[in-house]
């Protein structure tokens, strides 16, 4: 199966949701945050931001004709009433921005970052980023490499002690773009358990290191989080330091970044956001992580407005270089560059990620030609950054949006539910099971859990979870021949292949 296939089949199936080391549900949505993400426990691994980004970048999602960019105010009255409508509809809970180059257009919070204590989230509030760590850990490592300390041609195996033969061909290069093959530790049987645990990159590394490549570095590409836990640690290495150390003396003090770090529960951390999980209208505390697995993947935390900074200060080149910073945004496989996936979307270029993690999904989309820079920090995995970010963007730029509407479930007969079951494939390898309980019907992608698809006629049904619709199609005969399911402005056909 061709790699772009594979990509934007996990990007889709993802998420029936969008983005890394988090919950998912069914869903999908979240362009570039990636990519291999799948479920723990009803969470992504951190890895999911990117392939989502991917999809939309490969794609072009919801591109619509150029409009003449709305004003300031514009921006914010429309920005805040489409939030409100997530609110409303979805149960958005987090901090959301809109930049255009050092000014800021729209920021504001909403839902709570503490339910316990009633705190309100603001654009002050600190969220765990999951995946968008990595363009941070891109970063450290083009420092490091335009200084001469390292070369992006490097075999891991010169920083990596007691690499096995099956790596002497794997590169920071190969890490880097996700094309060395190196099995994802997240995606292993036994990472639900290893999540509470604390842990070391080395120990992290080891849990790969008997296992076989995935395939030829640089032949395929496939989201790899121990890929960069690996970089983390050719960073600690090289430098001489710490992970946390050297990106705070070498990127968040030089940018004035004081509201990102290395999140530690032991922190004393003013206006940190709690994680949440939502199931059936009710709240709860997303399962415990320790944040020494993640590492240099996932574990950083951040605000809007210093995510604006960063985004300012990569427009402006102030960390490296421009010649180091267009290898970091030159795609390798599936529109993956170094820690960031790149494409169009309204028919502008485009550079962005996501990030999940447990009860955290993240989004950073950025139009460089446009100096246009959207946030999206969420503590709800029902809040579905992609799909937000998509909609801010299309109102800084004056393009079409889709505003959330709630839905009225509907009765559907048993017998009519039961045409539905069976299997659609979205993708050689990613078939979406539908399966019927009592009177109600659910829907698992390959390698995800399972949601509920809820009537709104008698072949239309959405999942609650995401803004998406799966709606059934009959031939003349009346025999269900595929599916379609919209999201994000994409239709998307599985055929039923069973």
């Amino acid at each position: 199966m061709a790699d772009a296939a594979l990509a934007a089949g996990r990007a889709l199936l993802s998420c029936f949701d969008d983005r890394c080391l988090v919950p998912v549900s069914f869903v999908i949505r979240n362009v570039i945050g990636s990519i291999t993400r799948l479920p723990m426990h009803r969470r992504l691994p951190l890895a999911y931001a990117a392939s989502a980004y991917v999809l939309v970048a490969a794609t072009g999602l919801i591109a619509q004709e150029s409009r003449s960019a709305p004003t300031a105010d514009v921006v914010a009255a429309k920005a805040n009433e489409y939030m409100q409508a997530h609110v409303d509809v979805n149960g958005f809970s987090g901090s959301v921005l809109i930049g255009k180059g050092d000014q800021v257009l729209f920021a504001k919070g909403y839902g709570l970052a503490n339910a316990e204590f009633n705190i309100s989230n603001t654009p002050q509030t600190k969220f765990r980023l999951g995946s968008i760590t990595k363009q941070f850990t891109a970063m450290a490592i083009m420092i490091l490499a335009e200084k001469g300390k390292l070369s992006l041609d490097d075999p891991i195996s010169k920083y990596i002690e007691n690499s096995p033969e099956a790596w002497k061909d794997v590169t920071i290069h190969h890490l880097l773009s996700h094309t060395g093959g190196v099995p994802s530790f997240t995606s292993l049987p036994t990472y639900n358990a290893s999540m509470p645990l604390p842990t070391t990159p080395t120990k992290t590394i080891d849990r790969v290191r008997t296992m076989k490549l995935e395939f030829k570095p640089g032949e395929k590409f496939n989201y790899s989080n121990t890929g960069y836990v690996m970089l983390g640690a050719i960073i600690e290495k090289v430098s001489g330091q710490s992970y946390e150390k050297y990106l705070d003396e070498n990127v968040f003090t030089p940018l004035g970044m004081k509201n990102s770090g290395y999140d530690s529960p032991t922190k004393i951390l003013a206006n940190r956001a709690s994680g949440f999980e939502s199931s059936g209208g009710k709240l709860s505390h997303a399962p415990y992580l320790d944040m020494t697995l993640p590492h240099a993947a996932g574990a950083l935390y951040s605000t809007v407005e210093d995510l604006h900074r960063w985004s300012t200060a990569l427009d402006e080149s102030k960390l490296i270089s421009p010649v180091f910073a267009s290898k970091m945004y030159t795609p390798v496989k599936n529109n993956y560059a170094y820690g960031w996936a790149i494409g169009k979307r309204f028919g502008r270029q485009l550079v962005g990620h996501g990030g999940g993690i447990n009860g955290f999904q993240t989004d950073i989309t950025r139009f460089p030609d446009e100096k246009l820079c959207v946030v999206v920090l969420c503590n709800n995995v029902r809040s579905q950054p992609g799909a937000v970010s998509n909609g801010l963007a299309a109102i800084a730029l004056g393009e079409k949006y889709d505003v959330p509407k709630k839905r009225k479930v509907v009765a559907v007969p048993t017998k009519i539910l039961d045409t539905y079951v069976g299997d659609y494939q979205i993708i050689p390898g990613m078939v979406l099971t539908v399966t019927r309980d009592g009177e109600r019907l659910f829907g698992q992608a390959t390698g995800q859990g399972q949601a509920e698809l809820l009537a709104e006629s008698e072949t239309a049904f959405f999942v609650r979870e995401a803004n998406a619709v799966v709606t059934f199609v009959k031939d003349a005969t009346g025999k269900i021949t595929h599916l379609m399911l919209k999201q994000g402005g994409r239709d998307t056909k599985a055929n039923r292949v069973k």
